[in-house]
């Protein structure tokens, strides 16, 4: 309540409760207006503290999320301050011209940016040594045509996620464009400006200097807020992975990869059909029943058998006569 209070009392001595005359004023900021004195409608600062910290809670959580916040103020009285503003906080900004289509063709905007930089990056290295007079005056002067407008937008690779006007009714192509694209808008409503216009409408004195600075700088201070609150996160999962590799290691050489080791040296298991196991059922290689390869009892006392000692075995059988090499008279062998 005592911060709400001071940001009150700041405001109201920055005249942020200023607004135009009565006959310039919008009938859809009645809800913002406070009274009428002298011809003049008066902003009601309860109000006006309510839009900007909601404004600066919505732009925190932008920031926070690294998207980029662009600033668009082309009044003559707005230009340093939102432009400083901006550089504090790293964000694309636009204080000379809006040029149309900045938004909707992002791309040919891009190219002119790359222009711009590839002059630059001549000067650097030495190519205007090697061109004329003429040649290098002309580049020259395109750099700082484009330098003055683009120079704010050189470092925005992509779309901005939100945009903060001052005096939307100024800004409206930039409006225009951002409603089209469905950027969030945030913006200083002043009483001659529809506040339905905007997705966040801070009302407040868009004309004298002391109100736009305080605004802006309030916007900024949140916009901060939300960045160092980015940093810290990423300081945070940094920490967290150092963690967790430490307890990895530290795993691997308490023997972690023994215990493994020693799970993968047991047998293969006991069940019927294991070449060369020691199992004693039928089956198995090396068993000592039947069947088995390599077994102690004879392969086969059948005739017939193989090897066995029966007539009709390879090797001579001795109780039925069957096969070749038996002793009975028959075929051959019999």
């Amino acid at each position: 309540m005592e911060n709400n209070t001071s940001l009150q009392q700041q405001l109201l001595e920055a005249g942020v409760h200023f607004g135009h005359l009565k006959k310039k004023w919008n009938p859809k900021m009645l809800p913002y207006i406070f009274a009428e004195k002298k011809g003049i409608h008066i902003i009601d600062l309860n109000k006006t503290v309510e839009g900007l910290q909601e404004a600066a809670a919505a732009l925190k959580s932008i920031a926070k999320s690294g998207k980029k916040i662009m600033f668009v103020a082309t009044k003559k009285q707005a230009k340093e301050i939102v432009a400083e503003a901006a550089k504090r906080v790293n964000m694309p900004y636009v204080t000379e011209r809006w040029l149309g289509g900045m938004l909707t063709n992002f791309t040919t905007i891009r190219k002119s940016v790359k222009k711009m930089q590839s002059i630059e990056k001549m000067l650097t290295d030495g190519t205007f040594d090697s061109i004329t007079k003429k040649e290098r005056l002309t580049l020259t002067r395109d750099k700082e045509k484009m330098e003055k407008v683009l120079g704010g937008i050189a470092q925005l690779a992509r779309v901005p996620a939100a945009l903060f006007l001052v005096d939307i009714s100024h800004e409206h192509i930039a409006l225009a464009e951002a409603r089209r694209l469905g950027i969030s808008t945030f913006g200083m409503v002043d009483t001659n400006s529809d506040p339905t216009k905007v997705d966040f409408a801070v009302p407040a004195n868009d004309d004298a200097t002391k109100s736009i600075a305080i605004v802006t700088n309030y916007i900024a201070a949140a916009i901060a807020e939300g960045l160092a609150e980015r940093a810290n996160e990423k300081t945070d999962d940094v920490v967290e992975e150092e963690e967790e590799d430490n307890k990895a290691l530290k795993f691997e050489l308490e023997g972690g990869d023994d215990r493994g080791g020693e799970r993968g040296r047991k047998p293969g298991g006991r069940g019927p059909g294991g070449p060369g196991g020691n199992n004693n059922r039928p089956g198995g290689g090396g068993g000592n029943r039947p069947g088995g390869g390599g077994g102690n009892r004879p392969g086969g006392n059948r005739p017939g058998g193989g090897g066995g000692n029966r007539p009709g075995g390879g090797g001579g059988g001795q109780r039925r006569p069957a096969g070749s090499g038996g002793s009975r008279p028959g075929g051959g062998g019999r």
